[in-house]
């Protein structure tokens, strides 16, 4: 693939998810996170496995790999995609959003033991520059002056919530769960494996809709359409292309892209809600633009700090 279309393809994802959350928060207002969660995943499966069938790509998973994509579907599907519904209704103080995004830090953990993938010094200050800069793009300026002094109380009364709870255990199972993708696609199809993957997960979740009500909610015309966007976009292309990627080159490097999304989020409100970004949040773009660079290069900023051997 040319390099001029690799990398609007590998950041369209995150750029997706940034607009995603937002269109799912108003849906929760009249519909249950299970609705939400079963909605946007068992369709965007289907959309999945029909464009690998135009791609020309074998939709057959093979006999090694079912074990890895059960537990794939169940961590990153069912308990990934229902945490992150369950959690973005309870959500305060934009705390829930830093969490979610924090999700590089633990693939980096696990690419490195499992995987062998090099972090070294300078991806480890991409990986703390990426925290410190969805803490500035996601919580407001006086909490962050007294966070230091006064630590979770800044938040107000709801720090801490069921709902940063969700969001952290979502942020983990997500982490989990793209790993779990290399494994499951070891031998398949990594386009197949994602769509099956959110069609099992899908199941549990659906289950769970039909035991505690109404299958469908009742939302207005407008309300769909944020679904289909959640669903069409912001699921069946945005993972689709996230866990191909996912499962070729560098795990860290791609996943670090993740810090991005608060930014492509907050930009999608200056074009289309025409709001202005405080200091704070520029710096926080700019400091997760600098991560980004940073870990993706981080061999090559590495081996020019580290002195040549002598002959």
């Amino acid at each position: 693939m040319p390099q001029a279309l690799r990398w609007p393809l590998m950041l369209l994802p995150f750029a997706l998810w940034g607009t995603a959350m937002a269109a799912m928060r108003p849906l929760l207002d009249g519909g249950t996170p299970l609705q939400v969660a079963s909605l946007r995943l068992l369709p965007a499966g289907g959309l999945v496995l029909l464009a690998a069938v135009l791609l020309g790509r074998p939709l057959r998973v093979a006999a090694a790999d079912w074990p890895w994509l059960l537990a794939f579907a169940l961590v990153d599907g069912s308990l990934f995609q229902g945490l992150l519904a369950q959690g973005l209704g309870q959500t305060g103080a934009g705390l829930g959003s830093v969490l979610i995004d924090s999700q590089p830090l633990l693939v980096a953990l696990l690419a490195r033991s499992l995987f062998g993938e090099a972090i070294n010094p300078v991806g480890w200050i991409g990986l703390l520059l990426g925290l410190l800069a969805i803490l500035c793009l996601g919580l407001p300026a006086p909490v962050l002056q007294h966070w230091w002094l006064e630590g979770p109380v800044a938040l107000g009364e709801r720090a801490w919530s069921h709902g940063e709870l969700w969001m952290l255990g979502a942020a983990a199972a997500m982490a989990l769960g793209t790993v779990l993708s290399r494994y499951a696609s070891s031998q398949s199809d990594p386009v197949a494996i994602t769509g099956w993957h959110m069609l099992i997960g899908g199941v549990p979740l659906l289950a769970g809709v039909g035991w505690e009500g109404p299958l469908v909610p009742s939302w207005t015309a407008a309300e769909w359409g944020w679904m289909a966007y959640a669903t069409v976009l912001g699921s069946a292309l945005a993972y689709g292309l996230f866990f191909w990627f996912a499962n070729s080159g560098d795990l860290t490097g791609f996943t670090a892209l993740t810090f991005l999304t608060p930014v492509f989020a907050l930009l999608c409100g200056v074009w289309l809600l025409e709001e202005q970004l405080q200091p704070l949040q520029w710096l926080g773009a700019a400091l997760a633009l600098v991560s980004v660079l940073l870990i993706n290069q981080r061999q090559q900023l590495w081996r020019g700090t580290v002195p040549a051997e002598q002959p």
